[in-house]
């Protein structure tokens, strides 16, 4: 009989408490391995740990109340929909998330997944080096590209990855260079790495190493200079990196309730994308190895307050969401019968 992969989790020795008090709930995906992971509490206070299968899942998004999930794959856009009435439960669930509407994309190479004013995705096209929508009758339309893109190209000639909202419109994203040739960006992983603004196109910071997971809160702009394993800020006005926090791993996928940002690690694969970076001087200068997980930072303090590791067959994780107001969330997938026997009925 075959065994099921190793996988396990421990959180460090408050984080239940913490996501108790919070009263939320967390959504991940691990491309390396296919999986969307739900996390929430059981009624014991152990953690409910939900995972569903979907070839190379990365970007996710959630609409504010919790209703709604973003989840881009390796060929489609998927919209997953809460099948649960407010303030009840299935099977000890009180969400449900089922998989509505999908668009085929192709294989685009979907990064960063965004809502917009109306909660509607807009979505990193990483392939064609663009922001795009969901098309009804394409593959995808396109939006916007930044102004050192000479045309739309399937070469990811600057790995343009990571999308960070302001006041429901696309903001700011980033780049790993400013590259325009096919896969250009990988003769400049240590410092090619910039953020550039989508209103003026004009480039706010330089220099970073392999930035990903911009992101807008209460006022500033965030960013995990993941190539260098730190978390922090970008002044606006100086276009100046100020490091928050050090992240033992290579870091994506950023989320904030609260005080508190929630950031996703991996550990470092051994092959041209992730070698030779500043992060593996970082590590061994603090005498530690590559984690995967989730950390907790008090934006406050700058201190990570919780951890969660992860151990086994997951290696990598992308993107992290937050549920706010969901206690145990759960989803269906396509390789059970429960899909089948799901339905509600509209009123």
């Amino acid at each position: 009989m075959q065994q099921a992969p190793h996988f396990e989790i421990h959180g460090s020795r408050q984080f239940v408490s913490w996501l108790k008090e919070t009263q939320a709930s967390l959504v991940f995906s691990t491309y390396q391995s296919g999986k969307l992971f739900l996390l929430g509490l059981k009624d014991d206070g152990n953690f409910s740990v939900f995972e569903r299968s979907f070839e190379r899942v990365m970007g996710v998004a959630a609409t504010p109340d919790s209703q709604t999930l973003w989840v881009g794959t390796l060929w489609q856009l998927w919209r997953f929909e809460n099948a649960v009435p407010d303030k009840q439960h299935t099977e000890g669930f009180d969400r449900l998330y089922v998989p509505q509407l999908g668009y085929t994309t192709g294989d685009i190479d979907t990064h960063d997944i965004a809502l917009d004013s109306n909660q509607q995705p807009v979505f990193v096209n990483t392939l064609f080096s663009c922001l795009a929508a969901p098309s009804d009758t394409h593959s995808f339309r396109p939006l916007w590209k930044p102004a050192w893109i000479s045309r739309l190209a399937a070469e990811d000639r600057c790995h343009l990855n990571g999308l960070a909202m302001r006041d429901g419109a696309p903001a700011f994203v980033t780049a790993v260079s400013t590259t325009d040739v096919h896969e250009g960006w990988r003769e400049h992983r240590r410092d090619g790495g910039v953020v550039a603004d989508v209103v003026s196109g004009e480039i706010v910071a330089h220099g970073l190493s392999m930035p990903h997971s911009p992101r807008w809160h209460n006022g500033k702009l965030y960013v995990l200079n993941s190539g260098a394993g730190e978390f922090g800020t970008i002044d606006l006005a100086t276009g100046k990196f100020e490091m928050i926090t050090f992240c033992p791993g290579y870091a994506r996928g950023l989320a904030f309730i609260g005080s508190y940002a929630v950031i996703g690690l991996s550990t470092c694969r051994e092959n041209r994308t992730f070698s030779g970076l500043p992060l593996d001087d970082a590590l061994s200068s603090r005498n530690v190895t590559p984690r995967c997980g989730l950390l907790v930072v008090d934006l406050r303090t700058g201190d990570v307050v919780h951890s969660l590791n992860i151990e086994g067959v997951v290696r990598e994780l992308y993107d992290v969401a937050i549920l706010p107001g969901v206690f145990r969330p759960s989803a269906l997938g396509f390789k059970s019968e429960d899909i089948r026997r799901t339905i509600s009925i509209e009123e």
